[in-house]
């Protein structure tokens, strides 16, 4: 499954002069001016499945009150071009309405919705039901750049439950509707390096807690640890049993995100920085698979270098493919987004306009080194990759 994605993230902020504002990738990159044009660049590059979703503060008005008037443009022509969307239905914000990832409410409403829209679009086959629960909940609530902008444990596990909770009666829901749906877990593949041995305890809980999203998605026990940090931090037992019996993982496959700044160096004080590439993508997808063994697609990475990009689009299929040599049943490969982004290099929290040179088109519109790498491994890989080891069937 060679994939891309086209950037959706809507979560809010707060200006310096203390408005909140909308940040809106799909805006900013000029998606909804050009979505029938973006469309037909997936088709240029021979790419089949496209991570795409409905800007879901949009869309979803109220309880039981949705707007599909641009998703069914985009949805329709999708269908026509013979693109398989991945279904992104939650990446990174809520609507006004519903406040933020505090909101104990919001798990039932987003089930309704995701109900709702794969009642709507029966024929779709890929669901992402929320994006990266472990960075929505950090960012939100422990970092508190986005959406609540609160900072603390409290808020953290808070967020981690309502967006975990919210994924998993999402499934339920889809599943009612349609038991053909399969979902792609597209999550962070995370580790935290300690810097010296003192360090060494705290970044070991570090890499407990980069599971935390994906333990309570799928049911899978925690360790005594992160149980107290949970229950210390407002999850009841009950939740947490609620969790272990109530999992969909059957009908899952695992997404992997690896970037170069998936790694971290930890210092005595508990603080965090950049460590850049120390075990790449196979040695940390070979532990998030031994945790959960599902199979798994790498579900997105880029680079922020013209010149690079290329070579690194080369290196993390590489590892993609060894992965499927070694027999992990690894099922795609995808490079996000498919055109540039804009103030990712401030993790959207600054306002800026800066255009990041992430994707395998700019922003005109105009393929970059990447994109042809990229569409030079599809043409040479896609017909040989079916004939190997592992293979996805879809009964439509």
């Amino acid at each position: 499954m060679f994939a891309t994605g086209i950037e959706n993230s809507y979560p809010t902020i707060s200006l310096p002069d203390g408005r909140t504002k909308r940040v809106d990738e799909m805006e900013k990159c000029n998606h909804y001016q050009c979505w029938e044009e973006d469309f037909e660049l997936v088709r240029e590059l021979g790419i089949e499945f496209l991570r795409y979703g409905p800007p879901y503060y949009r869309t979803h008005l109220g309880p039981g009150k949705y707007d599909w008037e641009f998703s069914d443009m985009a949805f329709s022509k999708l269908n026509e071009l013979g693109i398989k969307p991945i279904a992104d239905l939650c990446h990174f914000g809520v609507p006004d309405w519903i406040g933020s990832f505090q909101n104990t409410d919001w798990p039932r409403l987003f089930a309704e919705y995701a109900k709702a829209f794969i009642e709507r679009y029966p024929w779709v086959r890929f669901v992402t039901p929320i994006n990266e629960i472990h960075i929505a909940a950090t960012f939100s609530a422990q970092f508190g750049w986005w959406n609540e902008r609160l900072k603390g444990d409290r808020y953290f596990v808070t967020a981690l439950q309502n967006l975990c909770e919210a994924n998993v009666l999402a499934m339920h829901s889809i599943l009612d509707a349609n038991p053909k749906v399969i979902f792609v877990l597209s999550e962070t593949s995370e580790f935290h390096h300690p810097r010296t041995p003192s360090c060494a305890a705290i970044a070991y809980t570090y890499n407990q807690r980069r599971f935390l999203s994906l333990d309570l998605t799928f049911g899978q026990p925690v360790t005594f640890d992160m149980y107290e940090y949970l229950t210390d931090n407002g999850m009841s037992r009950e939740k947490y049993h609620w969790f272990c019996n109530n999992h969909r993982k059957e009908h899952c496959v695992m997404g992997t995100d690896y970037y170069e700044t998936n790694e971290h160096l930890v210092s005595d004080d508990g603080s965090v920085s950049p460590s850049g590439e120390i075990f790449g993508y196979y040695v940390i997808t070979h532990q998030y698979f031994d945790r959960y063994h599902l199979p798994v697609m790498h579900t997105e990475t880029n680079l922020a270098d013209n010149d690079r990009a290329p070579a690194w689009i080369r290196k993390e299929w590489a590892n993609v493919h060894r992965l499927r040599e070694d027999g992990m049943p690894i099922l795609g490969f995808t490079y996000y987004s498919l055109t540039d982004q804009v103030d990712w290099d401030s993790a959207l929290v600054g306002d800026n306009g800066n255009v990041n040179p992430l994707g395998l088109y700019d922003l005109d519109r105009k393929i970059r080194p990447a994109g042809e790498t990229y569409r030079e491994i599809i043409h040479d890989w896609r017909h040989i990759l079916p004939t190997q080891s592992h293979s996805l069937y879809l009964n439509c």
